[in-house]
């Protein structure tokens, strides 16, 4: 169901590929619509090769559908440039993926700061360090500014990305496999810190994920099979 409070806007949304001979279309993904507000949090899960990670992809500006819209404060982003679009990923989304891709040869607070570079708005640039080194802080990374990726756990790692998706304050999250690379200590770390952040930043959260036991922990949980969305349990 939509709502005007929604930060984000599915409608009908269909993502359909052509097959190699081009005689006939795939469909993926068929007419979903969700609606998510600020402060909500979401988990998407379904079997290998379902289209979640394509439906991330989606609402994060990185693929477009082939039919319906995606609104992100009330706009919608299909009608939107290159150039926008680029806009919106670096200030109104974050993203947080299985692999952190941090910069080898850059110290943590430096890979933090990477999303800052590109911004052309004056308010996320001034403050940035202080911002960053207060968020490194709060996951426990205080005493590792100067350190580099390879000097870190798998799970510092994902940290310090989870601080970079936030450094620009983003009104969304998204999230493919966060915990999907890390052990079962570190997975449960992150689940929580994810949590804690979302409650206490309000910044809405959509992951995608195979572990149940970290989809459970946010609000709804959506199961992605046959190319439609189907409500999996509510949780508050």
């Amino acid at each position: 169901m939509m709502t005007n409070s929604a930060l984000l806007q599915l409608e009908n949304v269909t993502k359909r590929y052509d097959s190699p001979g081009g005689d006939a279309s795939l469909p993926v993904l068929k007419a979903i619509s969700l609606a998510v507000s600020l402060g909500d949090s979401v988990a998407i899960i379904g079997p290998s090769g379902s289209g979640k990670s394509t439906l991330l992809n989606i609402i994060g500006t990185l693929d477009k559908p082939s039919e319906g819209r995606v609104l992100l404060d009330g706009e919608d982003l299909s009608a939107l440039d290159e150039d926008r679009l680029a806009q919106v990923r670096n200030r109104r989304i974050g993203f947080i993926f299985q692999a952190h891709h941090l910069l080898p040869q850059c110290s943590v607070l430096e890979n933090v700061l990477v999303p800052t570079l590109a911004s052309k708005d004056p308010g996320v640039r001034d403050g940035a360090e202080d911002r960053a080194r207060e968020l490194l802080e709060r996951v426990g990374l205080g005493g590792r500014l100067s350190h580099r990726p390879g000097q870190l756990s798998g799970g510092e790692r994902q940290r310090v990305a989870v601080v970079r998706a936030l450094i620009n304050q983003p009104k969304l999250l998204l999230a493919d496999e966060p915990t999907g690379a890390l052990d079962r200590a570190s997975a449960q770390n992150l689940a929580q810190l994810l949590v804690d952040l979302n409650q206490e930043t309000g910044v809405a959260l959509i992951t995608v994920t195979h572990a149940l036991e970290f989809a459970h922990r946010m609000r709804r949980v959506y199961e992605l099979r046959d190319g439609a969305l189907h409500p999996a349990k509510t949780y508050s």
